[in-house]
């Protein structure tokens, strides 16, 4: 096997796997930043159908389910729980702004979507990294790759059964790739995969106070600073269609305006041989 490679400065492996993938399932669910991205540039408790009107491609019913799954996660808070009664973000959910700022810097660099709305951007980058242990697998290559399927698992503690759909998904996703066109040969991250470490402090630096105070603390003011936007012109008619969602506004959020620097580069050639076809 080759020399082990030395982490990243990104702290890739000071994360703890588990928290890291805990948190993020809380943000994964479709509709999950829209949602709070639209309470956050409004500033102020809304109503289900108050969400919906601004989010007109997605219906009045599922921004309801949305949004009490988010009260049930501690990411937003309402007065009481009589019918209809507004919704606001949580501390926890208004200390979400670095997370999806980290998410979408990250996409924005290294991942090829094209022009797409910032909430829309976000909720792709936490689909791609939320599946239990992903974390530990990529903290291994980081760590210790190149390395062959059979020493991926041994290090991760995983069977090989799982280690094979992990990477299946991570090439996929394009954070993985196999350093050759043969079956046996090693695995590497992509330039993504390696520059994975903001995200995950950030995603770790947001869970680690909120995980014990749940429920606990009154949401603090939102201020114009802290609103931000969802990519599309919030309120707008006519916005029907699921077009909507790979739409970006001409003025971009200054929650989206920070990019990481870029990483040692994988050939491209490597990933093309190597990466599976993306599925869900």
């Amino acid at each position: 096997m080759s020399a082990p490679v030395q982490p990243s400065a990104s702290s890739i492996g000071s994360v703890g796997a588990q928290h890291v993938e805990a948190a993020l399932s809380l943000i994964a669910p479709k509709w999950t930043t829209w949602s709070a991205q639209t309470l956050a540039q409004q500033g102020h408790p809304m109503r289900v159908r108050d969400v919906a009107a601004r989010l007109p491609f997605i219906s009045e019913q599922l921004i309801g389910k949305r949004l009490a799954q988010m009260h049930a996660d501690g990411l937003v808070t309402r007065a009481d729980d009589r019918y209809g009664a507004p919704y606001q973000l949580s501390a926890s959910g208004e200390l979400l702004a670095p997370v999806h700022r980290a998410l979408s810097d990250w996409s924005q660099t290294y991942l090829s979507l094209g022009k797409v709305a910032g909430a829309e951007r976000v909720e792709d980058a936490v689909r791609r990294l939320h599946l239990r242990h992903s974390t530990a697998v990529i903290q291994v290559l980081d760590a210790s790759g190149p390395m062959r399927f059979v020493h991926i698992a041994e290090e991760a503690g995983l069977d090989n059964g799982l280690t094979r759909q992990r990477l299946n998904r991570l090439q996929a996703d394009g954070l993985v790739a196999r350093t050759g066109p043969r079956h046996g040969d090693p695995y590497v991250l992509t330039d993504a995969g390696r520059a994975l470490g903001p995200v995950y402090a950030a995603v770790e630096h947001w869970r680690n106070p909120v995980a014990t105070r749940k429920h606990s603390v009154p949401p603090a003011p939102v201020t114009a600073a802290a609103r931000t936007h969802t990519g599309v012109p919030l309120g707008a008619d006519g916005i029907r269609t699921a077009a909507a969602l790979r739409r970006s506004t001409a003025a971009r959020s200054a929650l989206f305006s920070h990019a990481p620097q870029p990483q040692p580069r994988v050939p491209a050639a490597v990933v093309a041989q190597s990466a599976p076809s993306r599925g869900r």
